[in-house]
Formats: C-alpha cells, structure tokens, sequence
C-alpha cells in the first residue's frame, strides 16, 4: 500500500522522553529557581523546535537557553536514550520488501544522526531531514516534501510520529500518517490528532505493506 516511509525520531523510533525531559527541567530550574515544574508541565514542551519553546518562555535569554539545553542533552545522550520494541525489526524487514525508508526530525542533524548510530539503524535510511536541512519545521511541509523529493516518484507515502507536528506535518504535505499509541502524551492525544492509523507496536507497521 505505501512505498515511502518518513519517520519522527524522538517518541516514535527511539525512547529520549527521560532525557528531553530532564534537559529541560535542568534548564528551567537554571532560568526559573523559583518555579516548580512537574512531568505535566515540561511535557507541553515536546513537539517544537527548542526556540519556539524557549522563546515562549524567555524571548532575551531563548538562543542561550537552547545553548544550555543541548549541551546537558549531549553530556546524558547515551546513557540515557533507548530503543522502542521492535523498530528495528520493523526496518529491517521494510528495507527487505524495497520500501523507502526517511528520517523526518526537528533536531539537529548531528544529534538525529548520533541516537540513529547508537543503535545502529542509521543504515535503514534513504536520507535524514533534520533542522538544519529547512527553514520551516513541522508541522509545515517542507522538512516532509524535501525527504519525498529525495525520491523520483514516491507513490504512496506516510509519516509516522508520535505528536501534533507529526500528524499536522503529514495533513500540510497530503500525505497519510501513523499516530504511534507510546507517544508521551499517551494514546488519547495522539488519537485525538485523527491520524490515518494508531499503531500500538512499531512491527503494525507491516499489516500497512500491501
């Protein structure tokens, strides 16, 4: 049925909600010592660009605040970061069938690159699209139809991801989309979005092959 598949990293191929989440949490306790955040609030956080959030909260100190954010996220990556069940099976078996397989991120490339190798399935994709590939992150469509003009005639593509900006991303580029239930903010949210499918398991992916 589809030829063509555009992935989100973080929530959706790999597990960073423990690591984005205390990235930010040390940021916000550096900015903001007198306020107290919990796992509800910091969650809100997830789906933009780290300006965009930041410049929500502190439009004069944002740029240093990102600075701040990706230096501690870079210090904890590794130890931090982990693998859903079955993503890499599910690759592994799509790039057998001859699928088209990208990557769809609002994170810097080197950062998108380097959870990709830990785990070693930078080798199932095509190309990467990351934030400094565009100028316009998702949700608008260009970071989805820059990977898609990768192809010569992408037939039947889908994103999959685990926020709006996923979902919205995939409406603006009229493309189906793969809400995947493991989202942050749960299975609700991500079905509320009104993706073309809600998978539960990465390896749902391939009951959508033919």
């Amino acid at each position: 049925m589809y030829d063509t598949y555009l992935f989100d990293v973080d929530g959706t191929l790999l597990d960073t909600n423990e690591l984005i989440l205390n990235s930010f949490e040390y940021v916000l306790k550096k900015y903001f010592p007198a306020r107290t955040y919990d796992r509800k609030d910091l969650v809100q956080f997830t789906g933009p660009t780290l300006i965009q959030s930041f410049s929500a909260l502190n439009p004069e100190h944002a740029e240093q605040m990102v600075i701040d954010y990706r230096k501690y996220n870079l210090e904890h990556h590794d130890e931090m970061v982990k693998i859903f069940p079955n993503v890499e099976l599910t690759l592994e078996q799509l790039k057998q069938d001859g699928k088209q397989l990208s990557v769809v991120s609002s994170k810097k490339n080197d950062v998108v690159m380097r959870g990709l190798k830990l785990f070693n399935i930078d080798q199932y994709f095509d190309i990467v699209i990351g934030a400094d590939d565009v100028e316009k992150h998702k949700p608008e469509p260009e970071p989805l139809l820059k990977a898609l003009q990768f192809y010569n005639e992408p037939n039947y593509a889908i994103m999959i991801g685990d926020n709006s900006h996923d979902i919205d991303g995939a409406k603006n580029a009229g493309i189906d989309s793969v809400g995947v239930a493991w989202s942050l903010r749960g299975r609700d949210f991500i079905a509320a979005l009104q993706p073309t499918y809600v998978i539960d398991d990465m390896k749902e992916l391939l009951n959508l092959r033919k």
